[in-house]
């Protein structure tokens, strides 16, 4: 089985250590590395939980490394949950794992030139801000000819913001990167909040996760469970979304999704920054520059994240001996 070669992009996060424990869990996949980005919370924070996820999966020899702790341009904008800070002990165990000495800039400009000099390329899915990669495309240009594609959660056309009435936080905290990464001629697919709102996950898909046993599938359930993003009065229906972890479920099973190719963008200044706008319909003649997805299977979504994640580290269970019985 050919594997798909990954660098996940992340600023950990309830959501993110979904993503990562998806990709982990899914021999599909050759996580290369979880590069790590300020965001949801901070750099130094963010970095932290990426190592503890990574340990809490037993896959350390999967490098955490530590990238840009400020956007380009502006102030910094923390997500909806920066005071979790690092996860909590009872639900993600604190580890002596630590980051490696290579930037995350630098890690994937060099993981590029790799996959590029072999002949096949290497997938980013990005789910924080997309600091780490405008700047590994600016400071290395080469980098892009290795990069198969970039898959990002993020934007938001028409369901509006999560973070402010108009702007997705991921596009908001650095809306110049986005800018940057958008237009770089890297293949790109965006899954935004107009699909992630789609899949809402329910007490349900957490008892599944702990099911198996699985520590991961354990933490995962208690994280969703203590920092729960239900809103019946949005959704209109009970469940939370879980948006990064389609990033991954998008490389895994694409034929869970549909979209179109089309023109994106973003508002870089004004009150509006961070706002963003697919061309859907075709009315500017823009050229495309981005695979938008717009409609997910829930079902399918959520049997993938839950199998998966439920099954990551579980000890199997003892087989019981057939009795014999004679006469």
């Amino acid at each position: 089985m050919s594997r798909i070669s990954v660098i996940i992009d992340t600023d950990p996060g309830v959501d993110d250590a979904a993503a990562i424990m998806l990709a982990l869990g899914s021999p599909e996949i050759d996580l290369r590395g979880v590069t790590v980005v300020a965001g949801n919370v901070g750099l130094q924070a963010s970095v932290a939980n990426a190592c503890r996820i990574v340990a809490l999966a037993g896959r350390r020899d999967v490098p955490v490394l530590a990238g840009a702790a400020l956007p380009l341009v502006g102030k910094q904008a923390f997500g909806k949950y920066a005071h979790i800070g690092n996860f909590p002990d009872d639900l993600v165990p604190n580890t002596d794992y630590e980051p490696a000495t290579l930037s995350a800039v630098r890690f994937i400009a060099e993981q590029a030139r790799v996959a590029a000099a072999d002949g096949r390329g290497i997938t980013i899915c990005a789910i924080g801000p997309l600091t780490n990669i405008a700047l590994a495309l600016r400071l290395h240009p080469d980098v892009a000819r290795g990069i198969e594609s970039i898959v990002i959660m993020g934007g938001a056309f028409t369901a509006l913001g999560h973070r402010t009435p108009f702007a997705e936080y991921n596009i908001l905290a650095d809306p110049h990167a986005a800018d940057i990464v958008w237009h770089s001629g890297v293949p790109v697919v965006l899954l935004p909040l107009d699909v992630t709102l789609q899949a809402l996950f329910v007490e349900q898909d957490f008892a599944a996760m702990e099911a198996q046993g699985s520590p991961c599938g354990k933490s995962l359930a208690g994280l969703l469970r203590r920092f729960d993003r239900s809103d019946l009065k949005r959704y209109g229906r009970p469940g939370g979304p879980i948006h990064d972890a389609m990033t991954v479920a998008w490389l895994l099973q694409p034929e869970l999704f549909s979209g179109s190719h089309c023109a994106i963008g973003v508002t870089l200044y004004g009150p509006t920054a961070g706002q963003t706008w697919a061309d859907l319909h075709g009315k500017t003649q823009q050229r495309p520059n981005a695979c938008v997805m717009t409609h997910v299977d829930q079902a399918g979504y959520r049997r993938l994240v839950v199998d998966r994640i439920a099954r990551l580290g579980a000890t199997p269970r003892p087989t019981t001996p057939k009795r014999e019985f004679h006469a």
